[in-house]
């Protein structure tokens, strides 16, 4: 979800395909995964309630959220002030000492959940994630893009993975917390899937490049079959490119077995990284492969998260190469035209195949500019892939709550009704140690970008303050 390294400002424009247009609509505007042409019976119909334009976006976030997120992102945007935080978080996240155990030191353990964990966190059970829920959606958002904390990363397993009992009992673990997550989820909603989280076993087949064994290959089809019983999606995360080719290969296997029961939309998505040179390769291979076999592509699309891992040599050298990358595939996915950053993977290929898509990013630019497209469409009265827009709880709300209720600096003339979902993750306090540290060395790539947050939060303070003395106007 990272929006690439914060060097400067993009000048490179797009094409003017991605500039604002004005159109005139009803007042009951269609939703945004709407076409020009009536939609399958079976399809999600996404709606949000038209509710009138607040004063400001973030003006309906209750106060305290507004205080925990200046706080944490003023932490977040200093890089003073990051790197101390980071190795606070590391050493919680790997305790040496019950002291620094947030499981066994109940003062830590308070402070850690009322600050960083529930400003990124859903909840350490059902009550409280489905309360989580509740909240985000009074907030006008679609939904929640919800995952279960549980994983084992590269270079942390020492178990040997021929040990069959053990990768069992690892497989049944992430089984039934991932079942678990389907059945908090509501309807319409997205449930992550961690591949890595099945284990050392799954870890090791993952590096190799080798298929699931029977017993990974009945659980990951159990958790398909439970999601699209539930009417929600699934999302395979993208990890380190260590795994990421064994879990894009599975990730095409099991999209074929879900997407092939759910003609017309996708119900499993594959998330690709826009600042890995090889992503537009990759894309059009796996769009080519879903032509071929007769489904839709589900496609989640991100900048990245692990800029400070990867071999350099596979991501582009700057980050405006990452953003063109970014909102070239953004424009060919939403127009299912082929383009220079988006080439056929066959040549007699015309137009993309049917896609669902989702963009996943915290850059203002990018959305607003795929958001300019499809009141473009609207207008014109194309038809229109099925879309969704998605940012992290905690990060770039103001981004999300614009998209909610219309950006003020667009041109255009009316709001298209959005489906803006919020990425979450849940578990104890403990599990998700390692997805906080994940995400506070995420940001030391995306100072700037969390600056933007940080400045966005502390002017809604400040406009809070003079309505409350008077002084607003």
């Amino acid at each position: 979800m990272a929006s690439g390294r914060a060097l400067r400002p993009v000048s490179r424009q797009l094409p003017s395909l991605f500039q604002t247009r004005s159109v005139s609509t009803t007042k009951n505007a269609k939703s945004s995964v709407a076409s020009a042409s009536p939609p399958a019976s079976n399809a999600i119909q996404y709606r949000v309630p038209q509710t009138p334009k607040p004063e400001s976006p973030l003006a309906k976030l209750p106060l305290s959220t507004v205080l925990r997120s200046l706080l944490i992102l003023s932490v977040s945007s200093s890089p003073l002030l990051l790197r101390p935080c980071i190795y606070t978080l590391s050493a919680l996240a790997h305790p040496r000492t019950s002291l620094t155990d947030v499981s066994r030191n109940p003062a830590l353990h308070w402070l850690i959940k009322q600050t960083i964990y529930k400003q990124f966190n859903a909840g350490e059970n059902k009550q409280e994630v489905q309360r989580t829920i509740d909240d985000i959606k009074q907030l006008g958002y679609r939904g929640v893009l919800l995952g279960y904390a549980r994983e084992v990363l590269v270079g942390e397993s020492n178990t040997s993975p021929q040990d069959e009992k053990a990768a069992r009992e690892e497989v049944d673990t992430w089984l039934q917390g991932t079942l678990q997550t389907v059945d908090m989820a509501t309807e319409g909603d997205f449930v992550a899937l961690k591949l890595t989280g099945m284990g050392t076993q799954a870890l090791h087949l993952l590096q190799q490049r080798l298929p699931p064994t029977d017993f990974m290959d009945a659980a990951i089809r159990k958790t398909c079959d439970a999601a699209i019983a539930k009417g929600a999606r699934l999302l395979v995360d993208a990890e380190e490119q260590a795994v990421q080719p064994g879990i894009e290969q599975w990730t095409m296997k099991y999209q074929k077995y879900c997407n092939s029961k759910t003609p017309s939309r996708a119900t499993m998505y594959g998330t690709y990284q826009a600042y890995l040179r090889s992503t537009p390769t990759t894309l059009a291979k796996h769009l080519e492969i879903a032509r071929r076999e007769g489904y839709t592509l589900g496609v989640k699309l991100v900048r990245g998260a692990y800029l400070k891992t990867e071999p350099r040599h596979l991501i582009w050298a700057t980050k405006e190469e990452t953003d063109r990358c970014y909102d070239e595939i953004v424009e060919a996915l939403l127009t299912r035209r082929y383009n220079s950053m988006l080439t056929p993977a066959d040549a007699s290929a015309k137009e993309l195949p049917p896609v669902s898509v989702i963009i996943a990013t915290h850059n203002r630019e990018s959305v607003q500019k795929a958001h300019a497209l499809r009141l473009q469409q609207a207008a014109k009265g194309e038809p229109r892939v099925e879309l969704a827009y998605a940012q992290l709880q905690g990060m770039a709300d103001e981004v999300s709550a614009e998209l909610v209720h219309g950006f003020e600096d667009s041109s255009a003339a009316a709001h298209e009704d959005t489906n803006v979902f919020k990425l979450l993750t849940w578990g104890s306090v403990k599990e998700c140690m390692g997805f906080l540290l994940r995400r506070a060395v995420e940001n030391t790539e995306a100072v700037a970008r969390t600056k933007q947050s940080q400045e966005a939060m502390a002017g809604e303070l400040k406009r809070r303050f003079k309505k409350a003395f008077g002084l607003a106007g």
